[in-house]
């Protein structure tokens, strides 16, 4: 247990001058905060990190309140409509196509291990950083302090994937303050949090380090394992599209992207599929909102492992749809 007259003369030595950085707490200055102290005293005893080490990075957060805005309209809270123009573009198309032309035998080995075919894989760097191309500019330690220590409704979350940062940093051998990523703290080509990082990245070039900053074998077979972990099914269907009845009851069912239905309770409903399915497939109701109306999908199970990357809907849609669209580009 760190002695709190330790932690508090600690951080004095790390100030310039006292009465300059006293009236700066708004501004994320964390040194003098109980709760950090708290977090510090947790931390040092449970990692290879020392009370002074933390007490030092702590002293060096800068505040990123401007990434607040983003946090709270992120463009999944966009329509369909609005969302797939961001990602669907021609331009990232043919980039998805050239990806997976020069990187097909690496493509081939992953999915050979894990099951997971490569239009995915390949839509997924896509989706996540233009295949590498943007990565994040926001400094992850400071990021992830700022949310964990100020940002009310995420703190819980942001708390934990500090605690694993600091715990993948010290295992890692990461520079804490200069390791890069998104406004939430993801990192490397497959944006992976922390938390992620730690439980589901591999090392597929076996070069004794997990890196997803400059390993592209890293970065695939991780992706491919992060699906695998969570339940991709290899040669099952994702989502295909439904059409309605005239005679029809939709309103007893409710979309989302968990397959708790039956396909018998959407057909019963009103669904209509062109494509055949048991009676007792398990399905989600996917609704996509357009500019004229809604569009309506079935997604089965690895719609739903989709998501599990990203919660939202319309992300796993545009991953599914940019992945069958360099597919096909891939067939020409």
């Amino acid at each position: 247990m760190i002695k709190k007259p330790f932690i508090f003369l600690l951080l004095l030595l790390n100030v310039v001058p006292f009465s300059a950085q006293a009236v700066k707490l708004d501004k994320g200055d964390y040194r003098y905060r109980e709760d950090v102290e708290a977090f510090i005293e947790k931390i040092a005893a449970t990692s290879d990190f020392s009370e002074q080490q933390l007490v030092e990075l702590f002293s060096g957060v800068k505040h990123q309140r401007h990434l607040f805005e983003r946090m709270d309209k992120p463009a999944e809270k966009l329509e369909w409509y609005q969302y797939r123009k961001i990602f669907l573009t021609e331009k990232r198309i043919s980039r998805g196509i050239d990806f997976w032309k020069q990187h097909r035998d690496l493509l081939q080995q992953v999915e050979q291990r894990y099951g997971v075919p490569a239009e995915f894989i390949v839509a997924i760097v896509g989706v996540e950083t233009f295949y590498g191309a943007y990565k994040g500019k926001a400094p992850v330690f400071d990021t992830l302090v700022t949310f964990a220590f100020d940002y009310p409704k995420r703190a819980k979350f942001f708390t934990s994937e500090l605690e694993h940062f600091l715990q993948l940093s010290a295992t890692q051998k990461f520079d804490v303050r200069t390791v890069k990523g998104s406004y939430a703290g993801a990192m490397g080509m497959p944006q992976f949090i922390a938390s992620s990082y730690r439980s589901y990245a591999v090392d597929f070039d076996g070069d004794g380090e997990v890196n997803l900053f400059d390993s592209l074998p890293d970065v695939l077979g991780s992706v491919a394992n992060y699906f695998k972990r969570h339940g991709w099914e290899q040669g099952a269907d994702v989502t295909h599209p439904l059409t309605l009845s005239n005679s029809n009851n939709i309103s007893q069912i409710k979309a989302g992207v968990k397959p708790n239905y039956s396909w018998s309770d959407l057909s019963s409903a009103g669904f209509l599929s062109k494509r055949s399915l048991p009676q007792d497939a398990s399905v989600a109701l996917i609704k996509l909102q357009q500019q004229d109306g809604a569009d309506y999908w079935a997604g089965e199970k690895n719609f739903y492992v989709i998501t599990r990357y990203n919660h939202s809907e319309l992300y796993a849609m545009a991953v599914y749809q940019l992945s069958q669209k360099i597919k096909a580009g891939m067939q020409l």
